[in-house]
């Protein structure tokens, strides 16, 4: 083996029932890089991961690490190897502290009994944190972090093994501009040392600022690496989806008509205070502001997940009284979630299950469920939806991001609501299927649905919105219509500037 190379895999191929996951895929990354590795949710990234980190053993092929052939059995084993990984799921052991989630399995301990040293634990972390400039107590729960913090715990857990290769799966995916430019000068710092970088992302902005190759996999094969100089963003699109991405915010003049929804000076102590808006039929109305701003907590109040103290809704013009999810739903709306695996999909249950939920009703006969609808109706979805799955009974934890997103807009489009909220609806997701998703998004408004995107994504929120909601610290800071509307505004009124002409 060269020794350019920390990793060579050379012709991987995993099978699972109904689906060829990797099909004679490769992938070569030099020391002191920073690869990128690209395709579509259901490409194969993250099976590829997985069996070099030792989830999963490879039905074929063989893998090189720095410099021998590896065995990767368990995790357990990669780890001592020298290799380790950022999760694209966050998984922490939520009451635990964060020195405890840093070191699990590995605690400093004294005596026969192996009892926990918790100050050099600290300690240790402490430290760790000084030299990556983490501003987190130690001592924290787990439970009390926000998102963002917690991505910066895993990052930080994943540097103290002292790894030749971190596998960097979504880590910007929950965090934010500030916390983006603090990782990528972390990144900058470990190349220096010598660390090897896998790093997956759907954010091909980030590639040109980090990266130094790109591989990209589609449909499970390999389709090319390039040194990312000289690699060009539609070259790259090319490549993921086989075919050109034109006018990927292809949005049309909606007739926008009558208010539906009428939010008035909705407060929750703590979350957010006096929000106003108005909702059309037929209107996209985008949600912005950075995280922490309030902009989950005001649909999820709407909604019902929990009371606001004051404040008022009318549907259509009538008052609404929502204390639950159950009477937000009766009320004719739809909430599409920002955590797809904590507060969207069922996981253990199929893909057909999860779509029905909403809808269990409607497919009751003499308290029997009407299977063949069922099935018509999900088997239409999917086919609309292009969700990829081996049928309705795969359990939906083992398809893709992309594709657990579109089993969960299924989910609401069977339920045909007349207001839709939609949180954060192509994170995780790659380009192709992003596409797809604002698609859908238009054709809903065209059919006269009333939509409010939450999106942390300023291509997003500019290509979707008919009008822009900009929120800071809990407070609307102002609404910018699409014509007005730029980044530099949304971002002037979203760390708390007004806007001054």
């Amino acid at each position: 083996m060269s020794s350019d190379y920390i990793l060579e895999m050379e012709n991987i191929t995993k099978e699972f029932p109904g689906v060829k996951a990797l099909d004679h895929v490769q992938l070569k990354v030099k020391k002191g890089t920073v690869h990128a590795l690209m395709g579509e949710n259901g490409a194969g990234k993250s099976t590829l991961m997985k069996i070099l980190i030792g989830i999963y053993s490879p039905d074929q092929g063989v893998i090189k690490f720095d410099g021998e052939v590896l065995q990767t059995s368990n995790i357990r084993n990669a780890l001592n190897k020298g290799i380790s990984m950022i999760h694209q799921e966050l998984s922490p052991v939520p009451h635990m502290t964060v020195a405890e989630n840093i070191f699990l399995g590995r605690e400093p301990s004294y005596g026969f009994m192996g009892w926990v040293k918790s100050k050099e634990m600290e300690e240790n972390t402490r430290r760790l944190f000084e030299r990556l400039e983490i501003d987190i107590d130690p001592k924290a729960k787990m439970v009390d972090l926000s998102i963002a913090n917690t991505q910066m715990v895993e990052i930080a857990k994943a540097i103290s093994y002292n790894s030749k290769l971190i596998i960097m799966d979504e880590p910007t995916s929950a965090i934010t501009e500030k916390e983006v430019n603090h990782l990528f000068k972390i990144i900058r710092s470990l190349k220096k040392e010598g660390v090897s970088i896998i790093y997956i992302t759907h954010k091909m902005e980030e590639l040109a600022q980090i990266t130094d190759e790109v591989t990209v996999l589609r449909d499970g094969k390999y389709i090319g690496t390039k040194s990312t100089g000289e690699m060009t963003k539609d070259q790259l699109i090319e490549m993921m989806v086989g075919r050109e991405l034109t006018q990927i915010f292809d949005k049309k003049p909606i007739e926008i008509k009558d208010v539906v929804l009428s939010v008035r000076n909705l407060s929750k102590k703590g979350k957010f205070e006096n929000v106003s808006f108005e909702l059309r039929k037929g209107e996209i109305l985008g949600f912005a502001g950075l995280m922490g701003s309030g902009r989950t907590e005001v649909l999820e109040s709407i909604f019902g997940i929990f009371k606001p103290d004051e404040g008022e809704i009318y549907v259509k013009g009538k008052k609404a009284v929502i204390n639950s999810p159950k009477d937000a739903i009766a009320h004719g709306m739809g909430l599409l979630t920002e955590d797809r695996k904590l507060t969207g999909c069922f996981l253990p249950l199929s893909v057909q299950d999860n779509m029905i939920t909403v809808n269990i009703d409607k497919y009751l006969k003499w308290g029997f469920l009407n299977r063949k609808k069922i099935t018509s109706d999900c088997n239409k979805q999917i086919d609309q939806l292009s969700i990829k799955t081996p049928s309705l009974h795969q359990t939906i934890n083992f398809l893709s991001g992309g594709n657990q997103q579109k089993a969960l807009i299924a989910r609401w489009l069977l339920h045909d609501p007349d207001i839709l909220f939609l949180d954060e609806p192509t994170r995780g997701i790659d380009v192709g299927a992003k596409s797809e998703i604002y698609h859908l998004i238009f054709e809903l408004a065209q059919k006269g649905k009333a939509i409010v995107v939450i999106s942390s994504e300023m291509p997003e929120i500019l290509g979707l919105s008919d009008r822009i909601l900009v929120m800071h610290e809990g407070r609307k800071m102002g609404e910018l219509s699409r014509e007005e509307a730029t980044q530099e505004k949304i971002l002037q009124l979203a760390t708390g500037e007004l806007i001054t002409n």
